[in-house]
């Protein structure tokens, strides 16, 4: 009999039951704090058991609007982001250009070939280097559409820049949100080891490409065995897919003008990023200026605009709920007093007598807090200052520490308390259920990964 799981929004309700049920099992604990560079890190040595905090029915119902409220930014930049997108998509300038790039991709055997593997690598090269995270989502709503034109399906549209960014964000050479962190709290020079850490990051965009290529061609042969085969029939059929390829449609000067404005500016995010430490407040402002740019430029008169503006947020509130869920998650385990407990329950498993083993096991424990902190940079401030002590004794260099702690966020592809990855499937109209199915044999694959890349280190002595 085939299992069939609860919607999103349900499932993520339920994991919140769960998490309210283990504050009243787990006691509550925490570990002394302190400021170091302007950042608050957790004194080694500090842990004590503190009152519990169970979180009853009451708490457990008042999570969602405090996750809505402490993930108000993110949701904010979702909702205008969405709505400069659809003002975008209203000039049909995406859609000249979705109709020419199909045309070229028919015709080329070498773009057929290379278009998701560049694109993969692009978005990994982001969470790399800048961090590339929250930054997915705008491309969500580009990527998509354009991968359903091209006869891939949503699972391939999302998986670009979801796995291509949490892949290259949990192999970063230069990231400053896990790699800089961990380091800087670790005491080890910043951004040393870079050239192991190019390394894995060159595997692991590889073993992905790889695995997503895999499928393409596979789904190139039988478009039934997507999991979303049914739901993309019918986002074709609504969206007029069938006409991707007709001639008549003209790129027109005015649709190369909207689409260089929004190239110049993925360019501007980029720079804005990397050289002017933005974050989401800046990159909603730019996307929010281009949407009017774009609708300017277009034709569009006032009142479409705002119209076309609306219409984009409204249709991404059910992301907005997501989001609220899966942020409430953390508020429900925090407020509980679960989180430090944790922590300090699984620090004695690193213990081992092989510093390889000892390694890996510190991959799992990363791994299994991300579930609960899936931010890089909070996770590192959470961790590192018990893991680097922990790796001293046994006998594991700090590097191969914080290279354990980058690993475990192998699991931000999957894991449904992660509001960006939440949030990209909702955009992208995926099933979690569907979605975890498929990309399930990848997680496996790279935790294989993961612990065969923390062998080395220990072997050649990486300092």
């Amino acid at each position: 009999m085939k299992i069939k799981l609860p919607n999103t929004y349900l499932l993520i309700f339920s994991l919140l039951i769960l998490i309210a049920a283990m504050t009243w099992v787990i006691p509550g604990g925490e570990y002394e704090r302190t400021v170091v560079n302007g950042r608050e890190v957790v004194v080694q040595n500090s842990f004590k058991y503190i009152d519990n905090n169970p979180q009853g029915i009451v708490a457990l119902f008042i999570s969602p609007l405090k996750g809505f409220v402490e993930a108000a930014m993110i949701i904010g930049f979702v909702l205008i982001v969405g709505g400069a997108f659809n003002v975008l998509q209203s000039t049909d300038a995406i859609n000249a250009l979705i109709n020419k790039l199909a045309r070229v991709h028919k015709r080329s055997k070498t773009l057929r070939a290379m278009f998701v593997p560049i694109l993969i690598f692009m978005f990994s090269l982001g969470g790399a280097t800048f961090g590339m995270n929250e930054e997915i989502i705008p491309f969500v709503l580009i990527i998509v559409p354009i991968c359903l034109a091209l006869g891939y399906d949503s699972i391939v549209g999302v998986a670009i820049p979801l796995v291509g960014a949490h892949i290259g964000f949990a192999g970063a050479f230069l990231n400053p949100f896990n790699v800089g962190i961990a380091q800087g709290i670790a005491g080890v020079p910043l951004f040393s080891g870079i050239g192991f850490r190019m390394i894995v990051w060159i595997i692991s965009t590889i073993v992905a490409i790889i695995f997503i290529q895999y499928y393409v061609k596979k789904l190139e042969k039988n478009p039934k065995i997507s999991p979303t085969y049914n739901e993309d029939n019918e986002r074709k059929e609504k969206e007029n897919f069938d006409h991707i390829y007709d001639t008549n449609v003209v790129f027109s000067l005015r649709h190369k003008l909207v689409v260089l404005t929004f190239a110049l500016s993925l360019i501007m995010l980029v720079v804005g990023v990397v050289e002017l430490n933005w974050f989401i407040e800046e990159i909603a402002a730019m996307f929010f200026v281009m949407g009017l740019v774009c609708g300017i430029i277009g034709g569009m008169n006032s009142d479409k605009i705002v119209k076309s503006f609306i219409d984009g947020a409204k249709d991404l509130v059910g992301t907005a709920f997501i989001i609220a869920l899966a942020r409430a998650t953390l508020v429900l385990s925090r407020d509980g007093q679960i989180i430090d407990t944790i922590l300090y329950s699984l620090s004695p498993y690193v213990e081992s007598a092989s510093p390889i083993f000892a390694s890996q096991k510190m991959f799992v424990i990363q791994s299994v807090i991300n579930f609960f902190v899936h931010s890089g940079s909070g996770q590192a401030a959470l961790t590192m200052p018990i893991m680097a002590p922990l790796a001293d004794l046994a006998g594991v260099s700090r590097q191969t520490a914080i290279l354990a702690f980058q690993l475990g966020e192998y699991t931000n592809i999957i894991i449904p308390t992660s509001g960006v990855t939440m949030g990209a499937l909702s955009m992208a109209r995926v099933p979690w259920d569907k979605w975890a199915k498929w990309v399930l044999p990848l997680m496996i694959i790279l935790f294989v990964l993961g612990f065969l890349l923390l062998i080395i280190p220990n072997i050649i002595g990486w300092q």
